[in-house]
């Protein structure tokens, strides 16, 4: 399998994204926006997120291909999640930051959640696509025609 690194992985991107919130949620918190309890709900969407992320990793292995984003895959997955959004897993981790900045209740950290979609589109996502487009061809066009990038 031949790798085209490209940028950070994804996982990464989202630790520094997780850190740039509490960050700004310590030193620049703007407003408090979400009450307790109601910050509580952000450990939810925490939770809903890693939950989000789990299915699909188990997909990949299932298909017995690489989950890594700048490595040749050797199946197109296309089933459960992969059905509704093209980028499950991605998915999963932009609610893992929504749940981040509303467990914080401060109003800076959504700023995390907004930066990090165009963030991943340009460092990651792209690449992706090109190089699916590559090893499937018409396949995976068809299934880039049929599914949305997000949601």
């Amino acid at each position: 399998m031949m790798s085209r690194t490209k940028g950070p992985y994804p996982p990464v991107i989202l630790l520094v994204f997780i850190l740039a919130e509490i960050g700004l949620h310590k030193w620049l918190p703007i407003a408090r926006i979400i009450p307790e309890p109601w910050h509580w709900v952000g450990a939810g969407l925490i939770a809903l997120g890693i939950a989000i992320v789990v299915g699909p990793v188990s997909a990949f292995s299932r298909a017995e291909t690489t989950i890594k984003p700048f490595q040749d895959s050797s199946a197109l997955v296309s089933a459960g999640m992969y059905r509704f959004t093209r980028n499950p897993m991605y998915l999963g981790m932009l609610c893992v930051l929504i749940g981040v900045a509303v467990l914080t209740g401060s109003l800076s950290p959504f700023v995390g959640p907004v930066l990090f979609v165009p963030v991943l589109n340009a460092r990651v996502i792209r690449h992706e696509e090109v190089m699916l487009e590559e090893a499937f061809g018409n396949e995976y066009r068809d299934f880039k025609s049929s599914v949305r990038r997000w949601i």
